[in-house]
């Protein structure tokens, strides 16, 4: 078993927002590969439900040693391969400059790489895949140059794209083994930072739902419509956005209702928004909650609506159509790859609320039994395209 041996490096762990990396694990090891969770920190906001306890005590976490064991790891690498550790130092150093300021939050990566490489060793791991083109692929990259073994990452979006320059993105593609995109749009990013004889070493690797999670989808519920949106509470999801069009909507549809699951930085913003609007009536913000609790939720819904400003290709947008729901989001990033006007929902512009608002109003005219059509379209597509087992499959292949 010791070729199949891969660690999987990731920064926060397990969290909420990333229970798609929970079902991929557990997909891989479904395949007959031992997985060791290696992440920075666990979540300052605890977990939430039964799941990511369990997943948070197969968790090692990095910094949870202290920073004397770091320096140690990084002291032991410099005794036995000095100048590797020179190398990988130079790397860091460069990499931190190009991130503005960033030069002893990278020394700060080369600890923690040094401490990686050496669980690796120690564990007997043949390979390490980060998660996020960010600081887990820079720790990845930079344990590999220590020494430790090949790596490979998953990039999804936006921030990767956002900046690429500052998060050598270059650099970390040109010494990984396999970068995988998330879409054909995430890909299409990828190639643009490597010349084109890198490309082959680009794979398509779709995040995935765990079919058995939505065997049997509720019926859509009569009145509303109902609408949920789930993300974080932060400015790249566009939910200001929503609630202007909600209140557009709202005045020809009494019955419209909103749920909005998450948290984040815009909740109390977000919440004086709604009051302000008088839509406290109409949408509930409900915090975040566990994976069988957004499952009620979907099933209580007419609809996912996702007004996001940027993105990759969100999970949520796939676990909705597995839920049989159809769905409303703007037409960004890897989102037309998965969502087909007419077919499993609607696509509107980014940033435009009165196009939210007619699509609301659409949702609201279409027959159910039509609307019903749409959710088992949507439930098709999203199992055929994003079964974790074959996102499994080309990992498989990555590892190996």
């Amino acid at each position: 078993m010791g070729d199949r041996r891969v660690g999987y490096v990731l920064n926060t762990y397990p969290q909420t927002s990333n229970s798609f990396i929970r079902r991929e694990i557990a997909a891989i090891e479904a395949r007959g590969w031992q997985v060791d969770r290696i992440a920075m920190r666990p979540d300052p906001a605890g977990t939430v439900g039964p799941e990511d306890a369990a997943e948070a005590r197969l968790t090692h976490h990095v910094l949870a040693q202290g920073p004397l064991a770091l320096m140690g790891a990084l002291g032991r690498a410099a005794l036995r391969h000095p100048g590797r550790v020179w190398r990988a130092a130079r790397l860091a150093w460069a990499c931190g400059g190009r991130a503005g300021g960033g030069r002893l939050r990278h020394l700060v990566y080369l600890a923690e790489a040094a401490a990686v490489a050496d669980r690796a060793r120690a564990r007997g791991l043949t390979h390490l895949h980060a998660h996020f083109g960010t600081n887990p692929a820079m720790v990845a990259m930079l344990a590999h140059a220590l020494g430790g073994p090949r790596f490979s990452f998953t990039v999804h979006g936006p921030e990767e794209f956002d900046a690429p320059l500052a998060l050598s993105l270059p650099d970390k593609i040109a010494a990984a083994h396999r970068v995988a995109g998330v879409s054909r749009y995430g890909l299409a990013q990828l190639m643009r930072w490597c010349p084109p004889e890198v490309w082959p070493r680009l794979v398509r690797v779709p995040c995935g739902v765990d079919p058995a999670r939505f065997a049997a989808p509720a019926p859509l519920p009569a009145g509303g419509p109902h609408l949920i949106a789930i993300g974080r509470l932060a400015p790249q999801k566009g939910f200001a956005l929503l609630v202007q069009a909600m209140a557009q909507a709202a005045a020809d549809l009494p019955d419209l209702t909103l749920t909005l699951v998450g948290d984040g930085p815009l909740r109390a913003g977000l919440q004086a928004q709604i009051d302000r609007a008088g839509l406290a009536g109409r949408i509930r913000l409900t915090g975040r909650l566990d994976e069988g609790q957004v499952r009620d939720r979907l099933a209580e819904a007419s609809a996912l609506i996702l007004p996001s400003f940027a993105e990759g290709l969100p999970v949520v947008l796939m676990e909705a159509m597995a839920a049989g729901r159809p769905v409303i989001a703007t037409a960004i990033a890897g989102i037309p790859e998965l969502v087909e006007p007419g077919r499993n929902g609607w696509l509107v512009p980014a940033g435009d609320a009165d196009a939210l608002a007619r699509a609301i109003a659409d949702l609201a005219a279409t027959p159910p039994d039509r609307l019903a059509q749409m959710g088992q379209a949507a439930r098709a597509d999203a199992l055929a395209r994003h079964d974790v087992a074959l996102a499994a499959e080309v990992l498989e292949q990555v590892f190996a």
